[in-house]
């Protein structure tokens, strides 16, 4: 796999190694152009960690997770703008260079759009132009809470644990506190991340559990993971300016009872990733959403709201055969969207199964290309046929270059929140 950065790293400021050896002078937030060069991490410190963090802990400069790392006992981990995190070279199918933040502990990521907070590859971080980072170089990084879900309190594990963990507990998540607080992630990238434990068994690159709405996540990149990019087990978080990019299977998942809103999202696919379920059975979603495995009513519905979303997929439907749907919502789910375009894949919108169901709080915002259905279920019959397209190529719907071509893209005038302007220039 062609090694990508998706933040050009300049030198290293020597005035803010002087005041911080933390920093790494970056160009912005932004996916700007990237060589294929390393991250310029050379005069930083390396710190290995492993266990348990019970203590008021911050980290700095490059730190390597060896194993699963859990925040626990009331203390809160603070990362410093300009911080890498990487993991210790691992099996691929284990569950190690995990950073877990569990009930009990709190999370302080807050970088800036000069210095955001960087989980990666090693591969990037090693000085050796020669290595390539590829999905599954980095683990993941888990929060959990006791914010309601739908099937239970206290014994829900996260997924993407290994079953010989001792101290299960600690990956339990679920309760009723709705305002539960894991702490704030803001200014972050999570690259090359994921694991496959087993079948249903993953490891996403951010993945929430019963994480509830005293918890801030805000400008976020999950980047060319092994499985989801997010995932939300139930909760009440919300979040806002988030991107999923080139994963291998769904952008955004949404399971048991999660009823948050998320504002400015967008998940945009890669042709050249690998695909989940291809290709006797393509299963990879921009959205996929349901109430519950079972397909059960709760009282408790997976139901989240999201305002100002783009999910692109490919531009052809030779292409499209890799990918299922846009936005897929079932086994009881429902969605609530505000100002929604979706296209590229070969259903654009799918509602499926008794009590799913979509809601368009103002349906004319909300347009849909597939290459065989634009959409289709309960609640998507009120979307304008003027805002419905199928066929190749894919609808840009009046973006000017939306579709991932390994050279460039422009999303433009799907300009969102604090995404303006060369937010939506990406040259890679």
């Amino acid at each position: 796999m062609k090694k990508f950065t998706i933040l050009a790293v300049a030198a290293l400021s020597l005035a803010a190694c002087r005041e911080n050896d933390s920093m790494v002078e970056s160009s912005n937030f932004a996916m700007n152009a990237a060589s294929a060069a390393d991250y310029n991490v050379s005069g930083l410190p390396v710190t290995t960690v492993s266990g348990n963090i019970t203590s008021n802990t911050t980290w700095s400069g490059v730190v390597e997770l060896d194993g699963i790392v859990r925040v626990k006992d009331g203390a809160t981990l603070t990362i410093q703008p300009g911080t890498f995190i990487k993991a210790k070279p691992h099996a691929d199918t284990s569950a190690t260079g995990v950073l877990v933040v569990t009930k009990t502990g709190k999370i302080n990521a807050v970088g800036t759009a000069t210095q955001p907070i960087v989980f990666t590859s090693y591969n990037l971080l090693d000085n050796n132009s020669s290595t390539t980072a590829s999905p599954k170089d980095f683990g993941g990084v888990i929060l959990l809470g006791d914010a309601p879900v739908n099937t239970g309190v206290n014994t829900n594990l996260i997924e993407g644990i290994d079953v010989g963990q001792t101290n299960i507990e600690e990956f339990h998540y679920g309760g009723s506190n709705a305002a539960h607080n894991a702490g704030s992630m803001q200014y972050v990238r999570i690259e090359y991340a994921g694991r496959i434990i087993g079948d249903g068994n993953e490891i996403n690159g951010l993945t929430c559990g019963g994480v509830g709405s005293g918890t801030t996540l805000d400008h976020i990149q999950v980047s060319y993971g092994a499985d989801d990019a997010f995932e939300f087990f139930g909760g009440t978080v919300n979040a806002s300016n988030i991107i999923a990019f080139a994963q291998d299977d769904d952008g955004f998942d949404f399971d048991l009872g999660y009823t948050g809103t998320i504002n400015n999202a967008l998940a945009l696919a890669d042709i050249n990733s690998s695909h989940a379920g291809v290709p006797t059975k393509p299963d990879s979603n921009g959205i996929e959403l349901d109430n519950n495995a079972a397909g059960a009513f709760t009282a408790l519905l997976t139901h989240p709201t999201i305002n100002n979303l783009t999910i692109v997929g490919v531009e052809n439907g030779t292409d499209g055969n890799l990918f299922k749907s846009g936005i897929l919502v079932r086994r009881h789910g429902q969605l609530t969207l505000n100002d929604a375009v979706v296209t590229g894949y070969p259903t654009g919108i799918k509602v499926e199964g008794t009590g799913s169901q979509l809601f368009a709080t103002n349906s004319n915002l909300v347009k849909a290309h597939g290459f065989t259905t634009a959409a289709t279920g309960a609640g998507t019959a009120n979307i304008p046929a003027a805002n419905l397209a199928t066929g190749t190529p894919a609808a840009s719907w009046g973006m000017d270059a939306p579709f991932f071509n390994g050279l460039s893209l422009d999303l433009s005038p799907r300009n969102s929140g604090d995404f303006q302007g060369t937010w939506t220039k990406y040259d890679f």
